[in-house]
């Protein structure tokens, strides 16, 4: 179980397969983890190391992960992108694909908006995006499913840093990714694919919207997790999606 180390942050991380590399972060939300892969609608370390370098990371902080760091209040999407590159620089990794699950789909907005010269594709499994009927789903979530085991590992941690760190995860820019506004998603140019869904945390529309707006986005069918053959068939699709933007493609031609 390889770690990569920067200051305080200690993230740990995995990797499969060979090829252009493809750094991929399961679903979660702040529970985004390796150990959630065996569960997820595409296990993507298994259904495409034949294809790429596969790697993933558990994120900071992440109940049941072993990647630590301070609670980032000020700049939390920042924070994570910093994680993120910080791993590709370790690895000695300077282009890459990213495909996010859930949460994901937020970290890929601000990593594009980061590092535009750096993420070749990226693929939106899913995405969490703002719900306008129902805006508190993520805080919910995260005030459920995180904070109070996170809690019991970081007493150091007070009620009111975790507040404040909610509050600029999901309601400093209460609409859409959340990590990135639409005039960012609108004047984007990086390839990209969308795979829908539509649970509370996963709005239909967040996922139409970064399909419309993107000028270099496509969308698959919704729904796509069944019957199998056409979940093998979105799988293949992400497959092709990403071969025809690699870099290594493009040298052997």
């Amino acid at each position: 179980m390889p770690f990569y180390e920067k200051g305080d942050v200690r993230i740990r991380y995995e990797e499969t397969g060979s090829g252009f590399p493809l750094l991929v972060t399961p679903g979660g939300g702040l529970n985004s983890r390796i150990s959630n892969w065996p569960t997820a609608v595409i296990n993507a370390m298994e259904a495409f190391k034949g294809d790429f370098r596969c790697i993933t990371m558990d994120q900071r902080n992440a109940n049941g992960g072993e990647s630590t760091g301070p609670v980032p209040v000020d700049n939390p999407w920042d924070a994570f992108a910093d994680d993120q590159l910080g791993l590709m620089d370790h690895l000695g990794i300077r282009q890459f694909f990213y495909m996010g699950y859930c949460i994901g789909g937020c970290f890929a907005g601000k990593l594009l908006q980061r590092a535009p010269d750096r993420v070749v594709a990226a693929v939106f499994c899913q995405t969490v995006g703002h719900r306008p009927e129902n805006p508190t789903v993520m805080y919910r979530h995260s005030k459920d499913n995180w904070e109070p085991d996170f809690r019991k590992r970081r007493a150091d941690v007070s009620a009111d840093t975790i507040e404040k760190y909610y509050h600029n995860l999901y309601a400093a820019q209460p609409d859409f990714l959340y990590s990135v506004p639409r005039d960012f998603i609108r004047n984007c140019r990086t390839p990209m694919l969308v795979l829908p869904d539509d649970v509370p945390g996963h709005p239909l529309q967040t996922s139409i919207d970064v399909a419309s707006l993107a000028p270099n986005a496509d969308i698959t069918v919704y729904p796509w997790k069944q019957p199998e053959d056409l979940r093998q068939r979105t799988i293949d699709r992400v497959r092709r999606f990403l071969r025809a933007h690699s870099p290594l493609s493009a040298a052997a031609q």
